[in-house]
């Protein structure tokens, strides 16, 4: 019952887990990124450098539980060697943490994940003192943590806020073999998505699945709690069941008010904690996202790695920024939810502009479903039209317009939508679904790493020891342009293009002293992906 070790730009305290290592100092110190993981009670002192923990050591302890009952706890760490005793404290620091979080019983994993999940950044890199050689701590840690997921049977999340700190640990990773828990099949799907994300032509639909693994409700539950607040006797809620869910919904908006409707939802589906899942989406070098789901934690996964999501059709689109596409409304704006039978109606109307984004992605891209059934009477529709648009005299057999990534086998759907897309189940029919939804996130994982570009850290001074001979020539030629770029208030396109793709290879990345405490070594993400013909 070995655990997995994910790689995930994400912000930790934003991440759906059960416990979460925070790096501390002998004064129990917090960085100001990780304040939120701890209760306002505890902080005796705070400033703009962080807050101090009010709990104390016992002798020469580095591992205290911070005191709590919430679902996630939080754990702090001493990684900050004041006696010069190198990286191999520090990693013992990392294995006595994850030991003492083992010791802690969890008998169910948060929102019912089949295993536990503990997250921690990559500890030392701030004040700990290992900033100025990340490349070679990654390189160290990676194996500590997967040798503590074997011994203690949880999975490891090393989350990670900057470009360079996540194409770095990719890259480790790709070296070393990495250790995905996956069969043969799943590997070469990973290796044929991960390519397709490299070249530009892949775009992400997100399903209700994905938000569930952040305890939010599927259709089905969401329907159950409108019938709880609706008022309906007995044998009216137990009716709905035999109503279509559109149906179902329209009378429960109906009983409800739609006021009080739009106001549960947005509610219900405000910002909160993301899943695991979602960081691994948003992290991957897409351009184009779509969802049927209200809530926003695509957006707020993708923040975490510096990437600002366009959410459309609230938010003007920018040329060459990532967007995504909310079909079915947005919960900040309650009014533009579609739930009930008109609703539905009205988006092959009034709303038909959404559904062509979603047309032309299928015909221009490689669509990738993560967390949907494949049965919204949108999709099916869409699919109808596209299929039917290439339906003329003399055509060619076309390609399929994406990969269904299904968590159980269901050969009857599969056969159903053979002619749009490929459907590939994580699991056998008979098979819990919280361990398929954790085989799909380690699938999301490697697809991740095998689509990470390689270069995002070339000119982080932090990676060095990371560097080949040849890429190390490579980046003292890059250096040497930087430093003839000419100063100005108001550059050249030109320069400003160059500028772009310097700091895209990692360059003006802080280090040593001046880097954020055990966080990101640059929080913004330029990424953008050469777009191309599916």
């Amino acid at each position: 019952m070995h655990g997995h070790v994910f790689v995930v730009g994400a912000d930790l305290t934003r991440l759906s887990c059960d416990d979460v290592v925070v790096p501390t100092d002998r004064k129990l110190r917090v960085a100001p990124g990780f304040r939120p993981l701890v209760r306002d009670e505890l902080i005796t002192e705070e400033s703009v450098a962080g807050a101090c923990v009010g709990l104390s050591w016992s002798g020469e302890e580095r591992v205290l539980q911070v005191p709590g009952d919430e679902p996630r706890r939080t754990w702090l760490v001493d990684t900050v060697d004041d006696d010069g005793r190198g990286l191999p404290w520090l990693l013992d620091g990392a294995r006595e943490a994850l030991a003492a979080v083992a010791r802690r019983p969890v008998v169910q994993p948060v929102h019912g994940r089949a295993r536990r999940l503990v997250g921690l950044p990559a500890l030392g890199t701030g004040w700990g003192g290992a900033a100025g050689e990340r490349g070679t701590l990654l390189r160290e840690l990676l194996p500590v943590l997967r040798a503590a997921a074997a011994q203690h049977g949880f999975d490891v999340a090393l989350v990670l806020r900057g470009p360079s700190d996540l194409a770095a640990a990719q890259r480790v990773r790709r070296a070393d073999g990495g250790a995905w828990d996956l069969p043969e099949h799943l590997h070469a799907v990973a290796e044929q998505l991960g390519e397709t994300a490299r070249r530009g032509q892949l775009a992400v639909f997100v399903g209700a699945g994905v938000s569930a693994a952040a305890g939010l409700p599927t259709w089905e539950q969401l329907l159950d709690e409108l019938a709880a607040r609706s008022g309906l006797d007995d044998d009216l809620r137990a009716g709905l069941s035999r109503l279509p869910p559109q149906d179902s919904a329209a009378l429960l908006a109906r009983e409800l008010g739609r006021d009080a409707l739009e106001a549960f939802v947005k509610e219900r589906f405000g910002p909160g904690c993301y899943a695991l899942a979602h960081a691994l989406i948003a992290d991957l070098p897409v351009q184009e996202f779509v969802t049927t789901n209200y809530d926003p934690l695509v957006e707020l996964a993708a923040t975490g790695i510096g990437r600002e999501l366009t959410v459309l059709p609230f938010d003007e689109a920018t040329p060459g920024a990532p967007w995504l596409l909310k079909l079915h409304g947005d919960a900040a704006h309650p009014e533009s939810v579609v739930l009930t039978r008109e609703e539905y109606l009205q988006l092959g109307d009034s709303r038909a502009a959404l559904a062509g984004v979603l047309h032309a992605l299928l015909l221009t891209r490689h669509v990738l479903f993560v967390g949907t059934s494949m049965l919204d009477d949108d999709l099916i529709r869409i699919a109808h039209q596209v299929r039917s648009a290439l339906r003329f005299p003399g055509a060619r057999g076309r390609r399929k317009s994406g990969t269904v990534l299904a968590l159980r086998e269901d050969r009857t759907r599969a056969r159903l939508w053979e002619r749009d897309v490929e459907t590939v189940a994580m699991s056998a029919a008979g098979t819990p679904p919280a361990e398929a939804a954790r085989r799909l996130e380690v699938l999301l994982d490697l697809i991740g790493c095998l689509s990470t570009p390689p270069t995002g850290y070339l000119l982080d001074p932090a990676y060095r020891g990371l560097l080949g001979t040849e890429e190390q020539s490579l980046s003292e030629a890059l250096q040497q342009v930087a430093e003839r770029l000419p100063d100005g208030e108001e550059p050249t396109w030109a320069v400003q293009e160059v500028q772009a793709l310097l700091r895209r290879l990692g360059h003006g990345a802080p280090a040593g002293e001046d880097a954020p405490a055990d966080e990101a070594t640059e929080p913004r993400d330029d990424r953008r992906q050469e777009q191309r013909p599916g």
